[in-house]
């Protein structure tokens, strides 16, 4: 990949050293997951650039506590937190409005929270959870946010993947395991190529309009996010070594960070979607020497499964890209 665009970071960089001397006065920036982990560090680093920074998190209470937080350890008060549960309609619905209602002009919107081995496999409407709540609910949101993103332009989304997508493709013939056999990491697998095709597709409809995605691999990190894996499955996944120690390969939350706040501010990325991040640069195909945390899979990089997959969730949330209201009118969940 002879014209692959890199930068002067590398995987060590932290999300702070990445705006070291920048100045983000003035942009709003919303970061779902905000409250911890990856998400915790991406809002620290912009709002130390003086951002307005919404927080947009499923426990309120946590936001609140994260949002204070941030704001008495970078001296901006300008940090705020909304409700956002990405598997309700509602929910995603009310958080666009307050992401409206306080930015009416969004700088960059950071598609940071997610789900992976949680006990359920379906949401109340028969969905698969980790596709409903790392695709699904995000698509959503970010399709509502549209008029502010256009506002904002040219402005920014950044979805958050993983190398977890090399597991699987997105199985459209049966994408909510109705009737193959439930893998939760090929389930996540799945969700995390949704990402990446989703910013592919959107890029392709809306940089007419000066607004990009560009998807990210943040790195291998211990997070809330592994909650529900058992200290053998994390052995197993190379986080853990064999001694049930951190793998020396894992990056910390804050060098996890650094590449959704690179894709949300760098120069060279302007005006530029549609790629696939790793390492504070673009990424490349994988190979055969490629480490398992690293590069993209080609059944992620498919022009023409991103088509497809934008129609499943058009099918499923509504027309992307229409006003608001349209999304009100609606009765049924998904």
């Amino acid at each position: 990949m002879p014209n692959r665009i890199r930068s002067e970071f590398s995987a060590s960089s932290t999300a702070r050293e990445v705006l070291a001397g920048r100045d983000l006065t003035g942009r709003a920036i919303a970061v779902t997951g905000g409250a911890s982990g990856i998400g915790y560090e991406t809002s620290l680093a912009f709002a130390a650039a003086g951002a307005r920074v919404l927080l947009a998190v499923r426990d309120p209470v946590a936001g609140r506590a994260a949002a204070a937080a941030i704001s008495a350890e970078t001296g901006n008060p300008q940090v705020l937190a909304g409700e956002l549960d990405l598997t309700r309609t509602g929910s995603v619905r009310a958080c666009a409005d307050w992401i409206a209602a306080t930015a009416p002009a969004l700088d960059a919107l950071i598609a940071n929270a997610g789900i992976s081995m949680t006990p359920d496999i379906w949401t109340p409407e028969g969905l698969e959870q980790r596709f409903a709540t790392n695709h699904l609910g995000h698509a959503l949101l970010i399709s509502l946010l549209l008029p502010q993103l256009r506002r904002g332009a040219p402005s920014r989304v950044v979805v958050v993947s993983s190398a977890a997508h090399k597991r699987s493709p997105v199985v459209f013939d049966d994408i909510h395991y109705r009737g193959r056999a439930f893998d939760p990491f090929e389930a996540y697998g799945q969700s995390k190529t949704a990402n990446i095709l989703h910013a592919m597709a959107f890029t392709r409809r809306f940089a007419g309009d000066g607004v990009v995605a560009n998807s990210v691999m943040p790195g291998s990190i211990l997070t809330r996010l592994q909650r529900h894996i058992s200290t053998e499955r994390m052995i197993i996944n190379g986080l853990l070594t064999a001694d049930g120690a951190p793998a020396p390969n894992l990056k910390t939350a804050a060098q996890g960070a650094a590449t959704s706040v690179w894709a949300a501010t760098a120069p060279e990325l302007e005006a530029v979607g549609g790629l696939y991040l790793e390492n504070c640069a673009e990424a490349e195909p994988v190979g055969t020497q490629t480490p398992p945390w690293e590069g993209w899979a080609a059944h992620a990089r498919d022009p023409e499964a991103a088509e497809r997959l934008w129609a499943v969730t058009e099918e499923l949330v509504g027309p992307l890209g229409y006003p608001p209201a349209f999304y009100a009118r609606r009765s049924t969940p998904w």
